[in-house]
């Protein structure tokens, strides 16, 4: 038996995952599970499937331990999935939160690895203080602080879109702690802020009243950006829509997203030499991204020496919703199979 796609809950706890969902109805696709052409995962070695063993682990679905982790100005939201094996960082990008990698972290669990769902800091459940850099250089700290308090010596690190950003910036800077790369329709210095940044930008300017005076807070802005951030309209229903929208609430939550997008700075990013990275590193284009040239990843690829690039036809912006289980898959794989490189220090 697979394991379902975990549907967006109702509006309430704001990023925090759903409680175990009803079965799939008839007719709807089943997204969901860690099985994967009659194989599972253990250990990151590929074994024998057993119906039977499966059917049983997955009538439950793996509780993430729920933390709060000082990074300095303030504390980020930690989901952690599972114990033991390589320890995996996902890193969201903008507009969402830990939220979005809720199937994949599970799924990574259940293949007896230790998935860490964080919410950068001024996202999703983690604190937004006031005057606090939330650009890419200072995320990339955060997310380091964060894996040190932890007590994480090394870890793969999974980013998307500006969690890419974020991911590839960490590696950079330190290597030591990056033990393989994931970059999943990752931002470059000149792609930097991407067309969803500008679009939301846009939109501000195109619905002005509403946002001064906080009717509707956000929905007209980041609505069509979420909804445009999937291959298939039907992974981005109104209710997943409403828990990305549920931390910017009322006016100040208008005014807290446009900071964000402000803090999205090619900047943080032009110092990277790419070329120095020795961190096995896999390049993911979902060839449905409309908000990113198809050449970024492309670029990326040729950048990073130890890289590989994989497309995923059909999957948007948000891989992590349009194919969470392919994109589990592939993580389990690449981590398995390429070794990583000695620390730099």
């Amino acid at each position: 038996m697979r394991r379902s796609r975990n549907p967006a809950p109702p509006l309430g706890s704001l990023c925090r995952p759903p409680p175990l969902p009803s079965p799939t109805p008839p007719g709807a696709p089943d997204r969901g599970g860690l099985l994967f052409g009659g194989t599972h995962y253990s250990h990151g070695v590929t074994e024998d499937y057993d119906p039977a063993q499966s059917a049983a682990t997955n009538e439950g679905r793996i509780e993430p331990d729920i933390l709060r982790i000082p990074v300095g100005p303030g504390a980020v939201h930690v989901e952690r999935y599972g114990h033991g094996g390589t320890p995996i960082l996902l890193v969201h990008g903008f507009g969402t939160c830990g939220f979005l990698w809720r199937t994949v972290a599970a799924g990574l669990a259940e293949a007896r690895h230790t998935a860490i769902a964080v919410d950068l800091l001024g996202y999703g459940e983690s604190d937004r203080p006031l005057d606090t850099d939330f650009g890419i250089a200072a995320q990339a700290e955060y997310a380091e602080r964060a894996l040190a308090a932890l007590r994480i010596p090394r870890a793969a690190v999974a980013g998307v879109d500006l969690g890419g950003a974020v991911a590839m910036r960490l590696a950079a800077t330190h290597a030591e702690r990056v033990s393989h790369l994931i970059l999943i329709n990752s931002l470059t210095a000149e792609s930097t802020p991407a067309d969803d940044v500008r679009a939301l930008q846009r939109n501000t300017a195109r619905h002005v009243l509403r946002v001064a005076t906080g009717v509707l807070g956000v929905t007209p802005l980041l609505t069509p950006v979420l909804e445009r951030s999937v291959g298939d309209p039907a992974h981005m229903p109104w209710r997943l829509v409403a828990r990305y929208l549920a931390p910017f609430v009322g006016q100040d939550g208008v005014r807290h997203l446009l900071a964000l997008a402000a803090s999205v700075n090619g900047a943080d990013l032009e110092d990277l030499n790419l070329a120095a990275l020795q961190m096995p590193t896999l390049v993911i284009r979902g060839e449905s991204d409309t908000w990113l040239d198809d050449a970024v990843a492309e670029r990326l690829a040729a950048a990073i020496p130890e890289s590989q690039l994989v497309r995923l036809p059909g999957a948007g912006r948000l891989v992590p919703e349009d194919e969470p289980d392919q994109l589990t898959r592939l993580i389990l794989d690449f981590v398995k199979a390429r070794k990583s490189a000695t620390p730099v220090r």
